[in-house]
């Protein structure tokens, strides 16, 4: 079965529309309002109404529960991703589908850290001090060693030219893609996003 993909960090209706039309499995909205990608939930509301087949993934960072339940069921998310320092109980018993974020710290054991948490989905991203993600940074594929492939997002610097190795090496569940098919944080380049999907596919 060909690799999901999810666009993430979109912020316009014509990106989503974009990333819909070219296939994409997943289109993620960041809430964390420190983030250049940040959108209302208004704004939100607007993309899921225009995207009515395409999954959202809400990313939040260390949010107040109540925040994430209102913003979830407002905009219509069919997942929330957690990226931030959340612990496993903060990411139990929630009514939609859960994906942890974990982060490469230099040192970093991201199998023993990963099996803390019951979460549906865990995704694997590069660090960057002081950045809870879409950094552009590479990830070392060796940071995968010991996850459940069946489960995992990768992401961490992805592009349309680099995609296919990854996938063909690690064979995640799906990747996900922020500042790879940008023209700047936030404005999606659609001919990036056809790329990065039909790589990601083929793969």
């Amino acid at each position: 079965m060909p690799v999901k993909v999810k666009i993430c960090g979109v912020c316009t209706v014509d990106d989503a529309r974009a990333a819909a039309a070219a296939g994409a499995d997943f289109i993620g909205l960041n809430f964390h309002p420190a983030s250049p990608r940040y959108v209302e939930p208004e704004r939100a509301r607007a993309i899921a109404d225009a995207v009515p087949a395409t999954p959202l993934v809400g990313v939040f960072v260390d949010a107040p529960r109540v925040r994430v339940e209102e913003i979830a069921a407002v905009v219509g998310l069919a997942a929330l991703q957690f990226h931030g320092d959340e612990d496993s109980a903060y990411c139990a018993g929630w009514p939609w589908r859960t994906i942890k974020a974990l982060r490469a710290r230099p040192g970093a054991d991201l199998a023993h850290e990963g099996a803390r948490y019951a979460t549906d989905y865990l995704l694997i991203d590069s660090y960057e001090l002081g950045r809870a993600g879409g950094t552009g940074r590479p990830l070392d594929p060796a940071a995968a060693t010991g996850l459940p492939a069946g489960r995992l997002f990768v992401a961490g610097g992805l592009r349309p030219e680099t995609v296919a190795g990854v996938v063909a090496r690690l064979r995640p569940f799906a990747v996900d893609v922020a500042s790879g098919v940008e023209d700047r944080p936030g404005r999606k380049d659609h001919g990036k996003i056809e790329a990065f999907i039909r790589a990601a596919k083929a793969a």
